[in-house]
């Protein structure tokens, strides 16, 4: 069996425009979350309710970027590229939470939002 390449390298655009990721990539990319009901007796079932798709990344702070401008993010398009080859849209999507600046590492962390978001498979 060929090795394959599952982690490593990867890329963050918002709007087109490519930002420095630092780390802690996360893409949580599901439209529904599910809760299983136990009853005394046996599994009954599950409940199914919506959730935001999520990305969340820390990225390196430049002394050319400004972290304010995070803050105003509203419908914007998130793009990820792994080195594995697939792609992540997320669209739609807005900034959450606070930014804190880690002035020690030079760097942020930032979660976004979004109505979906679409995997694209490697080729």
């Amino acid at each position: 069996m060929a090795a394959h390449k599952v982690g490593g390298v990867a890329f963050l655009k918002i709007d087109g425009t490519q930002y420095l990721l630092r780390g802690d990539l996360t893409i949580s990319p599901d439209l529904f979350e599910r809760e299983g009901i136990a009853g005394q007796d046996m599994i009954h079932g599950y409940t199914e309710k919506p959730r935001c798709p999520e990305v969340k990344a820390t990225l390196t702070d430049t002394g050319g970027l400004s972290v304010e401008a995070f803050q105003r993010m509203i419908a914007v398009t998130v793009t990820l590229e792994l080195s594995n080859g697939k792609v992540y849209v997320l669209r739609e999507a807005w900034t959450t939470d606070a930014r804190e600046l880690n002035t020690a590492e030079g760097s942020f962390e930032v979660t976004w939002q979004g109505m979906g978001c679409e995997e694209l498979l490697a080729a």
